[in-house]
């Protein structure tokens, strides 16, 4: 390990919000040296975690939560994360705010860039918010959002809070990151109702209701009248937790506690039950395979006679002379054989 790894490792345990940024920064590299010193600081920070006390520890033994938020363009994500935010902070909790922007799809950066969105937030010294590209996974979650979880943790933050794009019904993929899904809603009509993707609310486990204020109260109470009979016809995604929906004004900070408490009854049952354990432990063994996968990718991508070949095989493909899937088996042949070959080297 690099000595400025170690740095940034010790940083990050210590509570160093910019070394925070800059290990996340380097886990985010998709530079073949980076990603090397990126699994040494993941593992550093692990192991020196473990021998350290943590600040909180909840009934069921764990040091932080992970709650995802995730809804529609116009539910005000922005506006709700950072008023439940602010109130955390004023409670005595750290927070750290992943909030996954869409990306470039030719830059791969983040098209809303930066902390604009959250700028109270961003300022307060308990709470640490920082956006991350998707570089165009389905989903809208970031394919290193989950080590960007366990970096913050080890900074000391025990509240998590995992905002994803708009996505539809691939947003599910945000289940596989969080302890608690919330599915974030404007007040909308009957017809808006239908056209939510059916996906996201089977995996939501509250609901909430946002901008109800003004012209919108009326519209909101009927919106929460219109989740709630639509999540009791659903089957639980839990037998031991009922979705609740609940109706609130984030601009006006109305019923932001309410939504809190419900979240503590949540993580109180379900860590009581070693839910939220047992859902971690299933977590983390899909993101290895994901991680996996994205690793065979970039290996794949290069290597210059995978690549070569590729180039090679473009005019068959455009012509139909040979399928996508012929044509992938190709590539991999080709690849496992020029690794075979190296070892032998």
């Amino acid at each position: 390990m690099r000595p400025m790894t170690q740095r940034l490792a010790d940083g990050v345990l210590q509570g160093n919000r910019t070394a925070l940024s800059r290990s996340i920064t380097l886990v985010e590299s998709t530079l073949k040296s980076d990603e090397e010193q990126a699994e040494l600081l993941l593992d550093s920070v692990l192991a020196q975690r473990r021998s350290l006390k943590p600040a909180r520890v909840d009934a069921a033994g764990l040091t932080s939560f992970r709650l995802g938020i995730a809804g529609p363009p116009g539910a005000g994500k922005s506006t709700f994360i950072e008023t439940l935010g602010q109130f955390l902070t004023a409670h005595g909790h750290k927070v750290a705010v992943l909030a996954i922007d869409p990306s470039s799809s030719r830059s791969g950066g983040s098209i809303l860039g930066d902390k604009t969105r959250m700028e109270k937030l961003s300022n307060d010294p308990n709470a640490f918010v920082r956006p991350s590209p998707t570089r165009g996974t389905l989903g809208g979650v970031a394919q290193h959002t989950n080590d960007i979880v366990l970096l913050c943790e080890a900074g000391g933050y025990d509240i998590i809070i995992v905002e994803s794009v708009g996505l539809g019904q691939s947003e599910i993929v945000i289940d596989d990151t969080v302890d608690m899904v919330m599915l974030l809603v404007p007040p909308a009509g009957g017809d808006d109702l239908q056209g939510q993707k059916k996906g996201i609310m089977e995996i939501a486990d509250i609901v909430v209701v946002n901008k109800a204020d003004g012209d919108l109260k009326g519209t909101a109470k009927h919106t929460a009248v219109d989740y709630m009979h639509a999540m009791h016809l659903m089957r639980r995604k839990d037998p031991d937790w009922e979705p609740k929906v609940k109706m609130i004004s984030a601009m006006e900070n109305k019923g932001v506690d309410k939504v809190w408490a419900i979240i503590e009854e949540y993580r109180t049952n379900m860590g009581e039950l070693d839910k939220i354990a047992q859902k971690r432990n299933a977590q983390s063994s899909k993101w290895m395979w994901n991680q996996l996968n994205e690793q065979l990718m970039r290996s794949v991508s290069r290597s210059s006679a995978v690549r070569h070949k590729a180039d090679k095989m473009k005019k068959d493909l455009v012509h139909g002379f040979i399928s996508p899937r012929s044509a992938a088996g190709t590539v991999l042949e080709l690849f496992l054989k020029s690794q075979q070959e190296k070892s032998q080297t």
